[in-house]
């Protein structure tokens, strides 16, 4: 219980502080549209550049790969996110909605919050080697976007500039985040496959670092929260809801279990997709909305209340991970 209270009281905190610092900073100074942008992007530079990357190599540093089907997790992964937004696109036609609504539902049901909330979610109630499988899980979820999701919502926004494969694969490698994450996840895995032994207050060190990072990360979230559209869209957030909360752990856990993931080291890699599967829309599809001239208003009404869903969603979480 205690693991369920701190969890939500971090990522409640989180936002409501990110988004009474934008009150005040709407108050105080006239260009605070372009003030909060900035803010925003050098607080996520610090936690996606630095803080993540350390609490990434201390926790792949220690994961165990005795069992070579946890490889599949990655799979799970790109799986899970693009029947999310193949399922989202399938609702929106469902609903009559035009192209650009069907490309900011394929992105809010494939773009998923698996970084910030899912590493929390997965170091609080899994512990350091539930945090490593995570970072495997994810380990192409940028890839997915960049390659797939970005070309999707170009496509549905009525851009007709093409680009092609290797110049998309070119963009991602010199991506700073991308390059981040991926060389902290395989310094993490040189430092497993030599041998070395980690030194033992990583751990406590860990347990700081994930923490911080993540509520960072909310309060720049919070400074780019807006309240004002979302109850034109009341249907559309169940909706996507239902992808984030019922769908996609359905899938990602069905094929998880298929591969037989719940039958190593008592089921954690499954609880990991379990996890992972359940996160909310991620702050990447409302850029890719904003990007691709989509439904800006859809995504992120979709966004704050599948966010706000986790109040619900994670003490059956909780639940569910403590009878697997």
């Amino acid at each position: 219980m205690q693991k369920l209270l701190f969890s939500l009281s971090l990522i409640i905190t989180g936002l409501i502080a990110g988004y009474l610092w934008q009150l005040w900073i709407k108050k105080k100074r006239k260009d605070h549209e372009i003030y909060i942008r900035a803010i925003s992007k050098l607080i996520q530079k610090i936690a996606l550049l630095f803080i993540f990357p350390i609490s990434f190599v201390a926790a792949v540093w220690i994961v165990s790969f005795e069992d070579v089907r946890v490889v599949w997790l990655p799979v799970i992964c790109i799986s899970v996110l693009l029947l999310g937004g193949l399922i989202g696109i399938l609702a929106a036609r469902i609903l009559k909605m035009e192209n650009k609504q069907k490309g900011t539902l394929y992105c809010c049901g494939s773009f998923t919050n698996i970084g910030a909330l899912g590493g929390l979610i997965a170091f609080v109630f899994l512990g350091e080697a539930g945090f490593a499988l995570l970072a495997l899980y994810r380990m192409f979820e940028e890839l997915s976007y960049y390659t797939i999701g970005f070309p999707i919502a170009r496509y549905y926004g009525g851009d007709t500039n093409k680009i092609t494969f290797g110049k998309r694969v070119t963009a991602i490698s010199k991506d700073p985040f991308v390059r981040a994450a991926m060389g902290a996840f395989f310094l993490g895995l040189i430092l497993n496959f030599s041998g070395v032994q980690r030194p033992f207050f990583i751990e406590t060190l860990n347990g700081f670092i994930v923490p911080i990072g993540t509520f960072i990360l909310l309060v720049s979230i919070g400074l780019g929260i807006r309240f004002s559209k979302i109850s034109n869209y009341y249907v559309e957030g169940a909706v996507l809801s239902f992808i984030k909360f019922v769908a996609a752990p359905t899938i990602g856990v069905t094929i998880a279990y298929v591969i037989g993931l719940n039958e190593i080291t008592g089921g954690l890699p499954l609880k990991v997709v379990l996890v992972a599967s359940s996160m909310p829309v991620g702050i990447i599809a409302l850029v890719t909305a904003s990007i691709y001239d989509l439904d800006l208003d859809l995504a992120n009404s979709c966004w704050l209340i599948t966010t706000g869903g986790l109040v619900l969603v994670l003490p059956l979480l909780y639940f569910l991970l403590g009878i697997i």
